[in-house]
């Protein structure tokens, strides 16, 4: 029986794939939560993956406070960099399968076009510099590894945007949403079952895969969406990101072109909405 560890296993994308792990007895699952898998202790880290020994591995964890890493720098380099690099080496010396969930923030947000894995990398952020570093430090260690980029991550578990809006929407009569950024969601559960997807399929194909749900949408028109779905009253006003400033810059377009992944490995897709649905389930 293969063996699957889990990193992030507390996350919105490692809760997803502990739903599903039950309908998918064939493996032994380890779900590692941050005492259990250090990624911020790399001396830590390398024994754990030993005492562990996994045939594949989900590197679904990593340093996630895009603000916050505009400060703490090096704390999320050595988690979304120096770890990586360490997890991808240790997948190469002992023939361990690897899938690497990266992100959309290692763009300029400047195409006007949907982004393929090909696209010319620039991030604005020490969060997007620190996810693409360790993309670059994954495939040297491991050209096999299984790299899939996603974006505006959301799910029943955790903290996200779709949360925070359920939660203002009821306690607030107005709010306002940005409208200069353009993306599209991703529900967690759908990247989850893609990722399994690719275990279970007959064929391994290494390198950067796009993964997000269909849809082009600003976040606010995804907040018209939960408004709509949730049946809430309060007033959704659309701003720009000028009026709304943060400590980490933001790519302004960031939309995932999906066709890779859906072609190499047979994939659906589902619409954004189909997906947001089920939130409200």
């Amino acid at each position: 029986m293969k063996k699957i560890l889990v990193t992030g296993a507390t996350g919105q994308l490692g809760s997803e794939l502990s739903v599903l792990a039950p309908s998918y007895p064939q493996y032994e699952w380890v779900f590692a939560n941050r005492t259990q898998i250090t990624l911020d202790n790399l001396e830590l880290l390398q024994s754990q993956l030993k005492a562990i020994n996994p045939d594949i591995i989900f590197n679904c964890g990593a340093y996630t406070a895009v603000d916050k890493a505009e400060l703490e720098k090096d704390l999320a380099f050595r988690i979304n960099h120096l770890a990586v690099e360490l997890i991808a080496k240790y997948s190469t010396e002992n023939n361990t399968k690897l899938i690497h969930i990266s992100t959309d923030y290692v763009f300029d947000g400047k195409s006007s076009i949907a982004l393929n894995e090909d696209a010319e990398t620039n991030s604005v952020n020490v969060y997007g510099e620190s996810k693409l570093a360790g993309e670059i430090a994954c495939l040297k260690e491991n050209t096999d590894a299984v790299i899939i980029r996603t974006s505006w991550v959301y799910s029943k578990f955790g903290n996200n945007f779709v949360k925070t809006m359920q939660r203002l929407m009821q306690e607030r009569e107005e709010i306002n949403v940005v409208n200069d950024q353009i993306g599209s969601p991703t529900y967690a559960a759908d990247l989850a079952q893609a990722m399994i997807n690719v275990i279970e399929s007959s064929k391994w194909v290494s390198g950067i895969y796009n993964y997000s749900n269909e849809g082009e949408i600003s976040w606010y028109e995804f907040a018209l969406s939960i408004k709509e779905l949730g049946g809430y009253n309060c007033k959704v006003e659309g701003i720009p990101s000028s009026s709304y400033p943060t400590p980490a810059k933001r790519p302004s377009f960031s939309l995932l072109n999906k066709e890779k992944i859906k072609t190499i490995y047979n994939l659906t897709v589902p619409n954004y909405k189909e997906s947001l649905k089920k939130m409200f389930v």
